[in-house]
């Protein structure tokens, strides 16, 4: 049995799709970009703003599902520019401490032209 997952502390879906899925244990993010929560328009102008949004996004998901960052087991994340990973890596990992597994891939164009979205798998607290 699953449960979707809506919070208005992170941006509502943009599309037909939830916030997340609680599937037993297991909680699976959709693919956070920046949006404010507030007002739905696209926040930051570089990956550093950009990936802190996303990264806070992910963590009001996570916490209206009953888990944090601190349970994330794997991320999926999405660059727009693998020029970018360096600064990327450095504002992933204030929030993923844990080091969860992970992939990180370039794309052509994320929604709303972005910079950068990534999506969790984390264990229910």
């Amino acid at each position: 049995m699953s449960s979707k997952v809506q919070t208005n502390k992170a941006p509502a879906a943009i599309g037909p799709y939830s916030q997340a899925m609680v599937v037993g244990n297991l909680i699976f993010t959709s693919g956070q970009i920046p949006l404010s929560p507030e007002t739905g328009v696209l926040e930051g102008e570089n990956i550093t703003e950009q990936t802190h949004r996303v990264c806070k996004n992910l963590k009001a998901v996570l916490e209206a599902a009953g888990s944090s960052l601190e349970k994330v087991v794997k991320t999926t994340c999405f660059l727009d520019d693998m020029a970018d990973f360096a600064a990327f890596n450095e504002v992933y990992a204030e929030y993923f401490t844990g080091k969860p597994a992970r992939s990180c891939v370039a794309v052509k164009t994320l929604p709303k032209n972005a910079l950068v979205e990534v999506e969790v798998i984390a264990e229910k607290e």
